[in-house]
């Protein structure tokens, strides 16, 4: 039997040491909520990002726009919050309606006060290996690698999907780590050839059912960050065939409970490093300098 990945429970050790953390602090780190709409599964979102943040001792802020907003009034919402000393951490919850140019939403947040790490200047520091901020799931896969002693050094990572939230990321951390990366995607063809080569294998794809164990190498890391909804039962589900591919691997995450909550945490650890930054109580290097010059 495989070692299943328990990303629920690290997730609220986690969230144990950032309350710990953030009671010692000056003041309470800041955290606002932009809700665009009434799509059932935003809100969701939406409300679990604002009660963890009460339970880890944090203020919140959640401004909820209808649908008929005006992108120059998110825009202006979004500028009096990077100026609001209280706010440390401002997430614009995605996807946004079509209307919007979610590019230039996501551009006009402050980088030193980019929770979600999705600011060009911090995927630019990501790539040069000089960030102290990574989008919430590929860090909070790196914490879940990390608890389990997976060295990703000299391996072979294969990772599926190549979106700017979990993919592309993904890819940079493990290479970071000294894997050896291939990202496959909706053009690669044989993709079963490509998974076979992984010793770690990260999906990310949101298409149920798509890894089956003749697609896993004997002994590989799965990784499954999907959630997709069953229509019939209405049950999560991931992109791996998990009854059939725990038999193979060694190590597997379970959906749901897996990478999910891992996620949340490291949308609050993200909080708090931001915090730790306009508190002047993070050690200083380039990036950080960098990232409260660009603020002030």
């Amino acid at each position: 039997m495989p070692t299943i990945l328990d990303g629920k429970a690290l997730a609220a050790s986690i969230r144990r040491r950032i309350q710990e953390e953030a009671a010692k602090l000056p003041r309470r780190p800041g955290v606002a909520v932009i809700l665009v709409g009434d799509d059932p599964a935003s809100q969701l979102y939406v409300t679990n990002k604002i009660k963890d943040c009460g339970e880890c001792g944090f203020f919140s802020r959640l401004i909820h726009y209808p649908v008929s907003v005006s992108e120059e009034e998110l825009l202006g919402a979004i500028s009096k919050l990077n100026d609001d000393a209280a706010i440390d951490g401002i997430l614009v919850q995605l996807p946004l309606p079509a209307s919007f140019n979610e590019r230039r939403i996501i551009e006009s947040i402050s980088p030193a006060k980019d929770v979600d790490a999705f600011h060009p200047l911090n995927v630019g520091r990501m790539v040069q290996g000089d960030s102290v901020l990574w989008p919430c799931t590929p860090r909070g896969i790196g914490r879940l690698l990390d608890a389990y002693h997976i060295c990703v050094d000299g391996k072979t990572c294969v990772v599926i999907g190549r979106s700017e939230i979990v993919g592309k990321p993904m890819g940079l951390l493990l290479l970071q780590r000294h894997g050896t990366v291939i990202y496959c995607h909706s053009h690669t063809q044989d993709l079963a050839a490509m998974t076979r080569l992984a010793d770690i294998l990260i999906v990310a794809a949101g298409r149920p059912g798509l890894i089956t164990a003749d697609m896993v190498k004997d002994g590989a890391v799965v990784i499954d960050v999907a959630m997709n909804r069953d229509p019939v039962t209405g049950k999560f589900t991931g992109d791996v065939c998990f009854d059939e591919v725990k038999d193979i691997c060694s190590h597997i995450t379970p959906v749901p409970g897996g990478v999910g909550p891992m996620t949340r945490a490291m949308l609050l650890e993200n909080a708090l490093t931001l915090a730790r930054l306009h508190m002047g109580l993070l050690a200083f290097d380039k990036t950080s300098a960098a990232l409260l010059e660009e603020y002030h």
